[in-house]
């Protein structure tokens, strides 16, 4: 008895209940002593040697030995659907998150489980929902959260710079502080609604006032500018000279090009 109370309570045992050694303990050291032999396996060795293969050989695959040695119980077709809707940015056909998930589904009963996700989202008050859209299926927030996603999505629009936006951001981060009639002086154009955009987005402020008849404004580059293109510092922008010795490059290469084509 204190042979097996040792295999019972032994530390290399993990997470397994006494009541449930117990067997395999007492089994190992029977079967030692009919074959009229001294064991020189430790018992929790034998143990843990019968547990791994219970766990390979559990049916129907319903457990799997993790890394540490403990089960760890495989997803459920319901937790396959929802990973499948939660990473798709497209709707899915109830035959097509059947393909995909496997288990012998049909389109029937991936939509039996699509009812359950809904029920299951409800019950714990979830902001979203499954919705039958475009032929599919698609995670998608539920409409009151509307005015907030709304917010959301305009900053993320706001954030796109167009090409004028690039132009005119590139002329106030070289040549800050700077007024708005030699910006347009480089540019041609008028950009006064360009910068008020750029102001907007909190990339371009003023700085200050010339000392020049009429005091325009002068601007420069906020701290958010060196934070969305990751610089540390105004210092380290591109030398003017090596973005002029690029445009020129891309010149010739484009003039050669058309000769080429001309040639042919």
């Amino acid at each position: 008895m204190d042979d097996a109370a040792t295999l019972i309570h032994h530390p290399m045992i993990d997470d397994t209940p006494p009541t449930s050694t117990a067997p395999l303990a007492l089994e190992a050291t029977t079967e030692a002593r009919e074959a009229g032999i001294e064991s020189t396996v430790a018992p929790a060795e034998v143990i843990a040697e019968r547990g791994d293969e219970l766990c390979h050989h559990a049916p129907g695959g319903a457990t799997a030995a993790s890394a540490d040695g403990s089960l760890s119980p495989s997803p459920t077709a319901e937790q396959v659907i929802e990973a499948l809707l939660f990473a798709s940015d497209s709707p899915l056909s109830a035959a097509r998150l059947a393909e995909l998930a496997g288990f012998e589904l049909t389109a029937g009963r991936v939509e039996a489980l699509l009812e359950a996700l809904n029920e299951r989202y409800a019950a714990i008050g979830a902001t979203f929902r499954v919705q039958h859209i475009a032929r599919g299926y698609q995670l998608l927030t539920l409409p009151e959260f509307a005015p907030w996603l709304t917010k959301l999505d305009k900053q993320r629009h706001q954030s796109r710079l167009t090409g004028a936006t690039m132009e005119v951001l590139a002329v106030v981060a070289y040549k800050q502080p700077v007024i708005r009639a030699d910006i347009e002086a480089i540019r041609g154009v008028a950009c006064g609604d360009v910068l008020n955009r750029l102001r907007e987005m909190g990339l371009v402020k003023i700085v200050g006032r010339a000392e020049i008849v009429g005091r325009p404004l002068l601007y420069g580059t906020t701290r958010k500018f060196l934070d969305v293109f990751g610089l540390a510092d105004l210092d380290e922008l591109p030398p003017m000279e090596a973005l002029s010795l690029r445009r020129a490059s891309a010149a010739l290469d484009e003039s050669r090009s058309l000769r080429a084509a001309a040639g042919a």
